[in-house]
């Protein structure tokens, strides 16, 4: 059965390095739900971040084929870690019509959610929310689809809980 996959991916920090692992997911065929990739506290590394939907079969060939790239240092599924679990969020900016009455039903609905307004105007407010990707469309439901004008999400960055470290 197809599920959600959370993988981290330390890599080198080299130009070249991303279209690699990108790439290694398109010739098989395997799709890309979210995609997230920075320097690390190290600047000679990079960690690469993906979701990606399939069976438990094809993640584990994923992942040995990941480990086959040259430039890739370690890998972990954060969904596979025992114990602990993982932490993700996903950060949302979302543009919305706030006209008469719904200006102060905006700012509570923000408010309520633990979002920021970030930026104003006349007619519209920009909204900053964090948190899991349930949180994020919760907030969309709420505010109702017919007053945004505008999103855009980061996709989800995700880290072990407890112990369990991606690093050298």
């Amino acid at each position: 059965m197809a599920k959600k996959h959370l993988i981290s991916v330390l890599m080198e920090n080299e130009a070249g390095s991303l279209s690699r692992v990108v790439g290694l997911f398109s010739q098989r065929g395997y799709n890309i739900d979210t995609l997230n990739v920075a320097a690390t506290e190290d600047p000679t590394l990079s960690r690469l971040t993906l979701t990606t939907i399939t069976t438990a079969d094809r993640i584990e060939q994923i992942t040995k084929q990941l480990h086959k790239l040259i430039e890739v240092v370690k890998v972990q599924n954060l969904f596979a870690i025992s114990g602990g679990g993982h932490i993700e969020r996903e950060l949302m900016l979302i543009k919305v019509r706030a006209i008469g009455v719904h200006r102060d039903e905006l700012y509570r609905t923000a408010d309520i959610f633990r979002a920021q307004i970030v930026d104003i105007s006349p007619n519209l407010y920009t909204i900053l929310i964090t948190g899991d990707a349930g949180k994020l469309d919760a907030f969309i439901d709420v505010i109702g689809r017919d007053k945004i004008l505008e999103v855009v999400r980061s996709g989800v960055i995700g880290i072990a809980r407890g112990e369990k470290i991606l690093s050298l």
